[in-house]
């Protein structure tokens, strides 16, 4: 599509279209105008005007009214890397005349590795019109205009050529401003950009091109965010991060060259928090004055790409979570427990009845699940409370009983006891088998605990968008991403023909719980090292004895359990399972309270890279002093992140890049709550780690490296 509209620009700049210089006044035509909103399926525009009459002699006000259809956006007068920016042809009155467009302010539009400028949603175009002292009042003056929008979306661009009109009358004395309109084209005109006596060079040093600016509104201007926008198209990468710093009587803005290697002076719109205007810089040195004092962001701009309705960005969620549901199936914490429901499936293979109830039950656990979570999620952050994805993981208390689970289920798949145990005439005698309908609805509650800290790039996005979006939609995204999860399994248990490919239950079944009981102990042994990590070895300790004691409950359930099926009366074995297993309880919560009242384990060096804990604050210290900055931020429950740090981050290759790059390695530990963390996550549109941010000397934003890594990703981002 981009290539499209590159090619269609190209065409525009061929035939002379522009909307920068008022095109040639043309004479008045006869006939019928039509006045009026002009529609497509993709804008809806007219001519509005300023005031209500316009006197003999006076310059008035008339704006193009834009509205853009959801997802879809025109451009400004640089269109950036594609597209073509709005033109006017002009037929008016003898003696009327029309200056050229008023730019508002574009947004930033960025789609991979380009950046445009332009319009989304309502956008007015103001133009000065100029009446002659000759024009009569009671006279009515026809302004028509040939308007070329080039209306584009993420896919495709069309232009939309219309004709528009409007009668101004002709009175005499002030106008008031017209309605609705009027006051909205006023402040349009008060604040466009416009010069403002600042002196500006343009200096290539080093394969960098230096702005500096001074002068004017900029002495002693408390500025803390700028961008500027090109006039023309090449001579910067418009795509490329800007960044700057501010002196005691200008600023200076680090561009990156474009294509174009034009000498002459470079034109466009200085964009900062304190005001926008028009500067012309003329090739030449540095101006001093212009840095020193603080370093600059790059403008807030928060409609940087083209404005898509609530309803729009809840489709792309939607689609989102259901794909980052359906990748959590291959992550290696969910999987044991998906594994454990495998068995249960292909003891099920010729029971379509009791296949289905088993599909339903586990889909409604994962739904009702994500749905706890979701809420718990939705009403802290209506709290005020920083959080994000993987919060209960965060708490030691919830590690200890998941870890206590686990061991359960493994010890149930390996035959010490039997929970739903029955008949099955399969040669074999008496298998234990999984759960009914219930037990299917408690693993699916298990499936979404334990996956959803694994936080893939596809559910990183669904969930970033829901935790902005307003509570209702927010929940339909994580019911979609809990359907997602619970999709193939339940696809498998509603489809006769899957059912019946499956072998038929025998010895091999018993074998294979007992095969997957190991996956569900290394999860418990996971989750206690996380534990650890939690609340240090003391409360391990614990922990371990509460596990000690809960595996004896369970034998001891077994022993009454077979007792029962030769028709005894296991008083003691039963009175004994329920005090061992009150103890293990409790002794679990002394734990968990011991961890949570513990200071967090220290962070040590990860592998080659010699780590050190991160804060805003470090991250400015070194940045400050030259040298760049990778930070990781990471949690011992997040296995992604475990992958990440064994495969990327702790090789030599890695290690070597950061000495030649002189890099240093900072690590915030998400493992436990921390608020910082969160509102960084948070400031970079995530809702949980791992998160990988490199800072470069000079630049205020850092590069947001990938969520899965490799060694080659961070040796090449360091060698940038």
């Amino acid at each position: 599509m981009r290539l499209f509209a590159l090619l269609l620009g190209l065409l525009f700049s061929l035939t002379g279209v522009s909307a920068t210089v008022a095109q040639p006044v043309q004479s008045q035509p006869a006939g019928v105008v039509a006045f009026g909103p002009q529609r497509t399926e993709r804008i809806e525009a007219e001519l509005v005007p300023m005031s209500q009459w316009v006197a003999p002699g006076s310059t008035t006000v008339v704006a193009v009214r834009q509205k853009i259809a959801p997802g879809w956006h025109t451009y400004w007068r640089n269109p950036g890397d594609s597209g073509g920016a709005t033109s006017l042809i002009w037929t008016l009155p003898a003696g009327v005349s029309a200056d050229p467009i008023l730019w508002p302010l574009p947004s930033r539009q960025r789609l991979m590795s380009l950046m445009n400028y332009g319009y989304s949603g309502a956008v007015l175009l103001p133009v000065p019109i100029h009446v002659p002292p000759t024009a009569r009042p009671g006279e009515v003056l026809t302004l028509t205009t040939d308007v070329l929008f080039l209306v584009c979306s993420d896919q495709m661009c069309v232009p939309e050529p219309m004709t528009l009109s409007l009668a101004l009358p002709v009175r005499e004395g002030a106008a008031p401003l017209a309605k609705p309109w009027g006051g909205e084209i006023e402040r349009l005109v008060e604040t466009a950009p416009r010069p403002a006596g600042i002196e500006a060079r343009a200096t290539r040093q080093g394969g960098q091109l230096i702005l500096t600016a001074t002068g004017g509104p900029l002495i002693g201007a408390n500025i803390g965010q700028v961008y500027f926008y090109p006039f023309d198209g090449g001579r910067i990468d418009h795509a490329a991060a800007q960044s700057g710093q501010r002196g005691p009587n200008g600023l200076t803005l680090t561009l990156a060259p474009g294509k174009e290697t034009a000498t002459t002076a470079l034109s466009g719109v200085l964009a900062t928090d304190k005001g926008a205007w028009e500067i012309t810089a003329e090739p030449g040195a540095p101006l001093a004055g212009a840095q020193g004092v603080a370093a600059l962001k790059p403008l807030d701009d928060t409609t940087a790409t083209p404005t898509k309705t609530g309803a729009w960005v809840f489709l792309q969620a939607l689609g989102l979570a259901l794909l980052g549901g359906l990748v959590l199936n291959l992550m290696p914490c969910v999987f044991p427990v998906l594994a454990m429901k495998a068995a249960s499936l292909s003891a099920a293979a010729h029971d379509p009845a009791r296949a289905r109830r088993d599909g339903l039950a586990f889909t409604a656990g994962v739904l009702v699940s994500f749905m706890v979570l979701a809420g718990a999620l939705l009403a802290l952050r209506a709290a005020g409370q920083a959080i994000g994805w993987g919060f209960q993981l965060q708490s030691p208390g919830v590690v200890a009983a998941l870890a206590l689970v686990m061991l359960l289920v493994g010890l149930n798949l390996s035959g010490v006891f039997h929970v739903g145990a029955g008949l099955q005439n399969a040669g074999s005698g008496p298998l234990s088998r999984l759960p009914g309908s219930a037990g299917a609805f408690f693993t699916g509650v298990l499936a979404v605990v334990v996956a959803a800290p694994c936080t893939a790039p596809f559910m990183a996005a669904a969930l970033g968008a829901a935790l902005v979006l307003s509570w209702p939609m927010a929940l339909a995204v994580f019911l979609v991403l809990g359907l997602g999860l619970a999709l193939p399994y339940l696809a498998i248990s509603l489809s006769p023909g899957l059912l019946s490919r499956l072998p038929r239950p025998g010895v091999w079944m018993e074998r294979l719980k007992g095969l997957l009981a190991f996956p569900m102990y290394g999860a418990a042994l996971w989750l206690m090292w996380v534990f650890t990590r939690q609340g240090g070895v003391d409360a391990l300790g614990l922990l371990l004895t509460a596990a000690l004691l809960l595996a004896l409950a369970a034998w001891l359930t077994g022993l009454a359990q077979a007792a029962r099926q030769h028709d005894e009366r296991p008083i003691l074995s039963t009175i004994c399972a329920i005090v061992v297993g009150v103890l293990a309880l409790g002794l679990a919560g002394v734990a968990a309270g011991a961890a949570r009242s513990a200071d967090a384990a220290p962070q040590g060096d990860s592998g080659p890279l010699a780590a050190q804990p991160w804060s805003a604050a470090a991250v400015n210290a070194v940045t400050a002093s030259g040298r760049p900055v990778l930070v990781n931020l990471t949690a011992d429950w997040c296995v992604t992140c475990k992958i990440n740090e064994r495969a990327a981050l702790s090789s030599p290759r890695v290690a070597k890049a950061m000495r030649e790059a002189n890099a240093a390695y900072l690590v915030g530990d998400w493992t436990r709550r921390d608020d910082a963390i969160t509102r960084e996550l948070q400031a970079h549109g995530r809702s949980g780690v791992p998160l990988y941010l490199l800072y470069r000397p000079g630049r205020a934003e850092p590069e947001i490296l990938p969520q899965l890594l490799t060694e080659g990703v961070v040796v090449d981002a360091l060698k940038d």
